[in-house]
């Protein structure tokens, strides 16, 4: 029995482990964008409008976000999850928007136009992880 419970304890402690050293890679960026609202609809993206710029397949009720192409260079690339300022849930960057387009992001609202107008443009903070290999950086954060 004691064999087990220290097994069991063993094994909590390696999770714990690598969840630390996994937050330890990360570094939170926040940034204040305008953050618009679209649908997945031809005249709003184009002729196939439930594929994304990165290929991803867009369905009604999933949490993804178009992020502007300047945004990527700030470790807003594509699978990154974000936390939206007023939303509870995460959203995941699976398309890109037009270049003309700076520090914005538009948030899928699936085939709910309504939804979407409702929500407009608004100024929002966003929250997001860059994950970090650089094992020297990573000591001085």
């Amino acid at each position: 029995m004691k064999i087990h419970h220290f097994v069991i304890i063993l094994c909590c402690l390696s999770m714990y482990n690598c969840n630390t050293r996994a937050e330890d890679k990360c570094i939170t960026n926040t940034i204040l964008v305008t953050a618009t609202a679209y649908n997945s609809l031809a005249y709003q993206t184009n002729s196939n409008p439930n594929i994304t710029a990165f290929g991803d397949s867009l369905k009604p009720g999933l949490r993804y976000i178009a992020v502007s192409r300047d945004l990527l260079d700030s470790g807003l690339v594509h699978n990154t999850k974000v936390k939206i300022q007023g939303f509870d849930s995460l959203y995941t960057v699976k398309d890109k928007m037009n270049r003309r387009w700076r520090k914005r992001i538009d948030i899928y609202m699936g085939n709910d136009v309504n939804k979407a107008k409702k929500w407009g443009k608004k100024k929002v903070k966003i929250e997001y992880c860059i994950q970090s290999n650089d094992s020297i950086s990573n000591e001085n954060v």
